[in-house]
């Protein structure tokens, strides 16, 4: 039986003012596929996932995160949910319901400890999709995604009390204390990842390619488009995934990885990592040493799309 009532991540939704620079950056660069949209919406999917769409972009004057969609097993899932979340005080901003998004299905939204929109559905309908073949260097799937929080180990709280998310792994540093959290609701590594942050922020959104031979060759092909870089090729050693982060036109960090750890319950215990031992941050060593430039590039601008509780 799950540990968790969130089987895995859907979607992430974010808002942009250069929506048209936006959404050929998806296309022509990172190797989404649109599945449709309106005129200021535009939904696109990975070739080898099922889920009818893992990244949303919406035209705005101000760049926000929108949304994070997590999916859960069935309606009674979704149901209980919700109503656990109402009695514990979380902020709930719908009911659950059918949804009117592509493919359907069954969900709510409610707002994370730090305003945060995030959705749970179960019930959508799956996309047609297909095998990623040998040397195609295009997502297969949306794998994790990493937030900025001023107040990480209460954020790491919230999702382990409210989700049932459970701690994978830990980087630290001797003097500043814990820096990554690394959370999992089913046996991949982790699916959410707290990042200690200036201000409430994306992190960054990670995408997983079919391989290393896969992975190297879209990170090679975005470096020689001159899509921006900020560190990488390399490889984690919480998860043991590789890495090359890059920017989007917005400033957003996207991830190209593959190779995420899978986790035996029975056996897995956290452990800490001390991020002044460079095998912490690349245990290849190749990639750039990991520094104060690297980190502030990840911090991004504070999110607009949070809620903010009123005074009591």
């Amino acid at each position: 039986m799950s540990f968790s009532p969130i089987t895995h991540l859907r979607h992430v939704d974010i808002a942009v003012p250069d929506f048209d620079k936006q959404v050929a950056f998806y296309t022509d660069n990172w190797g989404l596929v649109t599945t449709g949209g309106e005129r200021d919406v535009t939904y696109f999917a990975a070739e080898g996932s099922p889920e009818q769409y893992i990244v949303r972009v919406r035209r705005a004057a101000e760049k926000r995160l929108d949304l994070i969609a997590l999916g859960a097993a069935d309606r009674a899932t979704v149901d209980a949910l919700a109503a656990r979340l109402g009695t514990e005080g979380v902020t709930l901003v719908s009911e659950p319901a059918d949804l009117q998004t592509p493919g359907g299905g069954y969900g709510f939204r409610f707002f994370d400890l730090e305003g945060r929109t995030v959705e749970v559905s179960a019930d959508v309908q799956t996309r047609r999709h297909r095998k990623i073949e040998e040397k195609e260097d295009i997502p297969v799937r949306l794998s994790h995604v990493v937030f900025n929080s001023p107040e990480p180990e209460k954020m790491t709280a919230w999702y382990e009390k409210h989700l049932n998310f459970r701690l994978s792994d830990t980087n630290t540093h001797p003097r500043m204390g814990g820096l990554f959290w690394f959370l999992r609701c089913s046996d991949q590594h982790h699916s959410i990842a707290i990042s200690r942050g200036p201000h409430t922020a994306l992190n960054h959104v990670s995408f997983e390619l079919r391989g290393l031979d896969e992975y190297l060759r879209g990170s090679g092909r975005l470096m020689r488009a001159g899509i921006p870089k900020i560190w990488g090729p390399g490889r984690h050693r919480a998860g043991d995934n590789t890495f090359t982060y890059f920017h989007d036109p917005h400033g957003n960090t996207m991830e190209y990885t593959t190779e995420l750890a899978t986790i035996d319950e029975d056996t897995w215990h956290p452990s800490i990592f001390d991020v002044t031992e460079p095998e912490t941050s690349d245990v290849w060593g190749i990639a750039e040493t990991a520094d104060e430039w690297i980190s502030k590039q990840m911090f991004n601008d504070p999110d607009k799309g949070v809620f903010v509780a009123p005074p009591m």
